[in-house]
């Protein structure tokens, strides 16, 4: 399979064997010029996303909400990686709204408005939160690493910390991202390889993670209330 690196410093192109597949179907492998471990699209799958991204949204429509100057660094954000529910999609910028994350990075097969279900569940929360999509994650979060925007992920592993414990030993701290992914597969390793902290929520049952757009909710909320200022 002929594919691209990811990564927005190599983006070079070779051949997959297509033996070693990840959760979502993605080769997984090692690039050889840049020699970091990723999960890879092909590039006919890149273009289909951007494709299909085209059909469901207006040509100007790959930003939206308020309009923000230039300068806008919001002191809390998201990212969404490769969220496929439209519902979930409208309760992350519902909640994004509520808990006053100002901005919504969508990537990857994550769906934007204008859509009915995402409004549905959003409630106009979009027209109130700014958002932009952009294909590929990582292409936002070189971005964001370049003007000091810590990179937290939302995702439990083996070497994630309780984000309770990293707030209260005041590890996070604004301007922040909070990453979130797919609701089987969770953050891809690449996006991973990006934060700069991977915390998780605290699991009391059976299951080992929740709704995507629960745990964000949850997450929200608690890095708000300890991160920005009251009134």
């Amino acid at each position: 399979m002929r594919t691209i690196c990811p990564y927005p410093d190599c983006l070079f192109e070779f051949d997959l064997p297509g033996d070693n597949l990840d959760k979502r179907g993605h080769d997984v492998g090692v690039c050889p010029h840049c020699n970091r471990a990723a999960s890879f699209r092909s590039m006919d799958a890149a273009a289909i996303i951007e494709r299909e991204h085209d059909k469901r949204v207006r040509k100007d429509a790959l930003s939206g909400g308020p309009e923000r100057s230039p300068e806008f660094k919001p002191k809390l954000s998201v990212l969404v990686e490769d969220v496929r529910s439209l519902w979930n999609v409208g309760s992350i910028f519902r909640t994004s709204d509520g808990a006053q994350f100002e901005h919504i990075y969508l990537t990857g097969i994550t769906g934007s408005p204008p859509r009915k279900e995402i409004e549905k569940v959003s409630l106009g929360a979009e027209n109130h939160v700014s958002w932009q999509y952009d294909v590929n994650p990582l292409t936002v979060l070189e971005k964001l690493k370049s003007t000091r925007v810590q990179i937290v992920g939302l995702e439990k592993n083996d070497t994630s910390v309780l984000l309770g414990e990293d707030l209260a030993s005041r590890k996070l701290d604004t301007p922040m991202c909070l990453v979130v992914g797919n609701e089987v597969s969770g953050l891809s390793p690449q996006v991973l390889n990006f934060c700069d902290l991977v915390c998780h929520l605290p699991m009391k049952g059976m299951k080992e993670s929740l709704n995507v757009a629960v745990a964000y909710g949850i997450a929200a909320y608690m890095i708000s209330e300890k991160l920005l200022p009251v009134g």
